[in-house]
């Protein structure tokens, strides 16, 4: 049996977004994106079932749309982008779980601290451009406790609850290029 062509896709930085979404007075939701990270991921042709995936962002980009806040979240109260400049994820599985959809596990680093995390994935398909470039989409999806991470700090509300939420959305929309 022959074994497929490895197959090494990057991602488009103009159609790649990772995003997240954390609870302030426990009454909305604030968004956040990195805006610098890098990925590598490597298929067995163009199947993506058991795709290896490493990927990492610099904690320092992260961007919420208001300054003060980014200071506080790039501090040692939150991220230490000093001490812990990048936070990476290295996939352990990538599998179908029916249709376009599919689960990935992997590692995930955050402030020096590695836990599993599971994110689900939904395969938009693939395309090619105008200029002829092979392209794939995908929507990421999942949660994470902060606290897992070492993300700790928060102030309590006069009338019951915190000021930040634990639990982290994940939201990426990920574009990636055939290379080769």
């Amino acid at each position: 049996m022959a074994t497929a062509v490895k197959t090494k896709w990057v991602y488009d930085p103009a159609h790649t977004e990772i995003s997240f979404k954390v609870k302030h007075l426990m009454i909305v939701n604030v968004k956040g994106l990195f805006k610098e990270f890098d990925m590598n991921v490597t298929t067995n042709g163009d199947n993506f079932t058991g795709a290896q995936i490493d990927f990492k962002m610099k904690a320092a980009s992260i961007d919420t749309g208001d300054a003060g806040r980014d200071g506080h979240l790039k501090s040692v109260d939150f991220f230490d982008v000093e001490n812990h400049p990048e936070i990476t994820f290295r996939a352990i599985s990538f599998k179908s779980t029916g249709n376009d959809n599919f689960e990935l596990v992997g590692d995930l680093t955050i402030r020096g601290v590695t836990k599993p995390v599971k994110l689900d994935a939904e395969f938009g398909g693939m395309q090619k451009d105008p200029w002829g470039n092979t392209k794939a989409g995908f929507s990421l999806t999942g949660k994470i406790n902060r606290k897992d991470f070492g993300l700790h700090w928060n102030a309590a509300l006069e009338s019951g609850g915190v000021l930040v939420g634990d639990e982290v959305k994940i939201l990426c929309e990920v574009e990636l290029a055939k290379q080769g």
